[in-house]
């Protein structure tokens, strides 16, 4: 056979094969008669209840929505019971800030007076409290004691100052003392100083009740330097040092 009538046996066939599937069958047909006319209008009802079904929801929605108002009002209470109750820790505070502040106000008057000497400046700290009780002559007065070590100076020189002050009470003995024209003046008179701060500051004791008891000065080592002199010689330099002691009493001392 030939190609031509191959090609025409395939277009039949694919004819007849339309035919078939556009040509409705005996009991599709019958189908058709037997149904009533008014079958195309079932889908519009169908339509409405699921219409009312898909707005059934929305009152869901809405009793949701009440909810949700309902539990804002019920914490909005709440809110303000917190602002009432900072207020209150406010208060809380301020009481605490005025309790320090009374207490500080009680421990700056239950300070005890610095007492000081005549005409020295006034100072804010308090006195400093004596760990040792002090000490006592064998007659029962207080002595407190103040000593120079290694001073420049000779010890001749400096006795000369301190018989002018012995016996005399405080205030007299630094007046002599800053009016004496001698050198050695000016370390007795540092001396003299240090013993009355001991006596206030360790003892608290008062200046004006102070009397200048025991006073001497002991000879240190001496220095020994050299001067070249004429032919070969060399004189001798003594630099002599000193230690002067000054002990105060409440009680008119006696010349040593």
């Amino acid at each position: 056979m030939s190609e031509e009538p191959r090609g025409r046996l395939r277009r039949r066939r694919k004819k007849k094969a339309d035919e078939a599937e556009t040509t409705p069958t005996p009991e599709v047909q019958e189908e058709t008669a037997e149904a009533p006319p008014e079958e195309p209008e079932a889908p519009a009802e169908e339509a409405e209840p699921a219409a009312e079904e898909a707005e059934a929801p929305a009152p869901a929605a809405e009793e949701a929505e009440k909810d949700e108002g309902e539990e804002a009002e019920a914490q909005e209470p709440e809110g303000e019971d917190a602002e009432a109750v900072e207020p209150e820790a406010g208060e809380a505070e301020g009481g605490e800030d005025e309790e320090a502040a009374e207490g500080e106000e009680a421990a700056a008057e239950a300070k005890p007076v610095t007492r000081r000497r005549r005409g020295s400046e006034v100072t804010t700290t308090p006195a400093r409290r004596a760990t040792t009780p002090a000490p006592r002559t064998p007659d029962g007065a207080i002595a407190v004691r103040a000593s120079a070590k290694y001073v420049r100076g000779a010890p001749r020189k400096a006795r000369l100052v301190i018989d002018h002050i012995r016996g005399r009470p405080v205030e007299q003995a630094r007046a002599i003392l800053r009016n004496t024209p001698r050198a050695a003046s000016r370390d007795v008179l540092k001396l003299l100083d240090s013993a009355i701060a001991n006596a206030e500051n360790n003892h608290e004791l008062v200046a004006d009740e102070l009397v200048v008891g025991h006073v001497y000065v002991d000879e240190g080592p001496t220095l020994k330097r050299y001067r070249p002199r004429a032919l070969g010689r060399a004189n001798r330099i003594r630099k002599r040092t000193s230690h002067m002691t000054i002990t105060l009493t409440t009680n008119d001392g006696k010349n040593d």
